[in-house]
C-alpha cells in the first residue's frame, strides 16, 4: 500500500505487527507501527481516542486497499467499501489508542484487545490471540492537522470524575486517567473477568481506582453496587440490571452533545445545591449494563443528561455494526 496523499483527511493505512505482549487471561497488547504513522496526530490529550482497525478477511486486504485508493478521489468510498462481502472487504472494529511511543516514522500505536474467555468469539479477539510480528492490519486513524472525532470525554469544569467501565472500557480508561491533570479528583471503577486482568494504572493521587472481578458471576452485577455505594444510592443491582430487551440500544450513545435514541439535546438544567453537582460521569461497557446504569444515574438519581456520557462498546451476542 503506498503512502496516502497528504489531502486525506485521515490515516488509511497498513501497519504493521511490531510486538505482542499477553498481559494476563483476558488481555493482549500489540505494538502497530507504521513509517505512515509519522502523520499520526490529535489535537490535545488522546483521552478515549477510537480509531477503526480492519482485519482481512479470505481475500486478505484486496477491497480494503482498492477502498484506500478510491478514498484519494471519492468521498462515497466507505459506502461503497461496505458494499463489498465481507470476506473481501475484512472486518472493521473500533479500539482504543492505549498509548503512542517513539516519534516520526519510528511511531508505534498501541492496542490493547480483549479475548474472549467465555467462548464468544470476534474477528479482533480472534486475530489478537494469533498475532505475531510482521502481521498486518489496516487502520483508520487521525491525521495530524484534520478533525477526525472519536474522543468522547469531555468534562468541562467539572469537580469531580466518575469512570466506569468493564474490560472493553478498560483500555479508554487508562487511557484517560494517564492524561488527567494532577489535581483532579474523582473516582474509577472497573470490573475484569478475573482478578488476574487487573492492571498497574497511572492515575492522579486524587482519583481512586477500584477494580471489581466479575469471577464467573453476573456480567455488571457487581460493578453497579460498587459504583451505587460510591454515589451513596445504595440502589439494589438487580433492580438496576432488570432492563427489558426492548429497551437495550445495541447502539446506545449518550453524550451531554448527542443522542443515538434521537432524545433532544437542549441546554443543560441549572441546578442550585442538588447532592450532584459538579459532577461529570463517563460510562461504557456492555450495553444492557450501561442502560442500567444510566437509567440509575439520570432517572433514579437525578442527575443531569448533561452531566454523563453512557456508551454502549458492544453487545451480547451482537455482532458490531
Amino acid at each position: 500500500m503506498t503512502t496516502a496523499p497528504a489531502t486525506l483527511p485521515m490515516l488509511l493505512e497498513e501497519l504493521e505487527v511490531r510486538a505482542v505482549e499477553r498481559l494476563s487471561p483476558s488481555f493482549v497488547r500489540v505494538h502497530l507501527g507504521s513509517s505512515a504513522l509519522a502523520e499520526f496526530g490529535v489535537d490535545g490529550p488522546l483521552y478515549d481516542q477510537r480509531i477503526k482497525l480492519v482485519f482481512p478477511g479470505t481475500e486478505g486486504f484486496e477491497g480494503i486497499r482498492a477502498a484506500r485508493e478510491q478514498a484519494a478521489v471519492d468521498e462515497g468510498w466507505m459506502a461503497q467499501w461496505y458494499g463489498r462481502p465481507e470476506e473481501e472487504r475484512g472486518y472493521m472494529r473500533t479500539y482504543t489508542v492505549r498509548e503512542v511511543l517513539g516519534e516520526g516514522e519510528d511511531t508505534r500505536l498501541v492496542v490493547d484487545f480483549v479475548l474472549h474467555t467465555d467462548g464468544a468469539h470476534g474477528p479482533g479477539g480472534d486475530w489478537a490471540e494469533t498475532a505475531q510480528t510482521g502481521d498486518r492490519v489496516v487502520v483508520l486513524a487521525p491525521r495530524r492537522g484534520f478533525p477526525f472525532g472519536g474522543i468522547e470525554f469531555a468534562p468541562g469544569e467539572a469537580t469531580s470524575l466518575l469512570l466506569v467501565g468493564d474490560e472493553t472500557a478498560l483500555p479508554a480508561i487508562a487511557r484517560i486517567l494517564e492524561d488527567l491533570p494532577d489535581d483532579a479528583r474523582g473516582a474509577a471503577f472497573v470490573e475484569v473477568p478475573v482478578a488476574d486482568d487487573e492492571q498497574q494504572l497511572r492515575r492522579p493521587a486524587g482519583v481512586s481506582l477500584t477494580w471489581v472481578a466479575r469471577e464467573g458471576r453476573p456480567r455488571g452485577a457487581d460493578l453497579s453496587t460498587a459504583v451505587l455505594d460510591h454515589l451513596g444510592a445504595h440502589a439494589d443491582a438487580e433492580q438496576v440490571l432488570a432492563v427489558a430487551e426492548e429497551e437495550i440500544d445495541p447502539d446506545l450513545w449518550e453524550t451531554p452533545v448527542y443522542s443515538s435514541s434521537g432524545e433532544e439535546v437542549d441546554a443543560p438544567v441549572v441546578t442550585v445545591g442538588h447532592e450532584y453537582d459538579g459532577l461529570y460521569a463517563w460510562i461504557a461497557g456492555e450495553s444492557k449494563v450501561v442502560t442500567g446504569m444510566r437509567r440509575a444515574l439520570v432517572k433514579d438519581l437525578g442527575i443531569d443528561r448533561h452531566q454523563v456520557a453512557f456508551m454502549g462498546y458492544w453487545r451480547v451476542g451482537v455482532s458490531m455494526r
